[in-house]
């Protein structure tokens, strides 16, 4: 039996689904591959010069200390992700569990899920949302919407410019909401909400768990660990890691290559 055909019938059967996305998630719909410095060069040329990766990019020490610097590049990422639109894959998922119980856990901050039609109450992303904003200073723990907040964004320099997203309570500066590399100022409230929600819904739920990991590396294996954790059949979705342990089911594709074979749409 080919991996596409096991996996169809393991969803066939599942009483529940648990989704688990990371980065490669978002690249079908033409968000950006940050893999490796030349991949995020790609994305944002202008910080070669200064030699910063993604990982020093996305850093809070940033809207301390340049937050030009620091909104120039979550005030694009902002934008691109508000803009972009999800793509075919989201809506075979949603076609392929059908009705049964679903969750998401996600370390994507884009936002994908939620627009592509899936409910905020049934996503967990565990790294936050650059849809939210939080106090840079911390003067309180509220996170509050991003919506309506516009970033201009110099384009030749991935400079910010004035006036920058300020706190509804103090005034200072805001930032988004994400978790960030060496980041102890992040408030997690938000994901705690979720994280309870998704502790209710694994208690809850009954039957057979079939997992789908979708665009997961293991540079930052968050997601990976969890579905190896709870899947009672797993399905991994990735052109370059889809290895697992004993019985994963893998497809070594891109999600939406995938998903249209899942689909039958496409051979993976």
């Amino acid at each position: 039996m080919t991996p596409v055909a096991a996996a169809r019938r393991a969803l066939r059967d599942a009483d529940a689904v648990l989704i688990g996305a990371g980065a490669g998630m978002g690249v079908d719909s033409g968000l950006p591959d940050f893999r490796g410095p030349e991949g995020f060069w790609r994305a944002y040329p202008p910080f070669r010069e200064l030699g910063l990766r993604f990982e020093e990019m996305a850093n809070p020490r940033h809207f301390r200390e340049n937050p030009a610097l620091g909104w120039g590049f979550y005030g694009h990422r902002l934008h691109l992700y508000r803009d972009v639109v999800p793509h075919a894959g989201f809506a075979i998922l949603r076609d392929l569990i059908g009705d049964r119980p679903r969750f998401v856990f996600t370390s994507n901050v884009d936002g994908g899920f939620q627009r592509a039609g899936f409910d905020d109450h049934e996503v967990y992303e565990i790294h936050g949302s650059i849809h939210h904003l939080q106090c840079v200073r911390g003067c309180t723990d509220r996170i509050v919407s991003a919506e309506g907040t516009d970033v201009h964004v110099d384009p030749t320099t991935f400079r910010a410019r004035r006036p920058l997203p300020a706190c509804p309570d103090c005034g200072g500066l805001a930032r988004p909401n994400v978790l960030m590399f060496g980041d102890w100022g992040w408030s997690p409230a938000r994901s705690d909400a979720q994280a309870d929600r998704y502790r209710d819904w694994l208690r809850s739920r009954r039957g057979r768990l079939v997992v789908i990991e979708l665009g997961a590396g293991t540079s930052l294996p968050s997601v990976r660990h969890e579905c190896e954790r709870r899947a009672d059949t797993l399905i991994r979705i990735n052109p370059r890691e889809s290895h697992g342990p004993a019985g994963t089911i893998s497809i070594a594709a891109g999600a939406l290559d995938a998903l249209e074979a899942l689909a039958g749409r496409a051979a993976p």
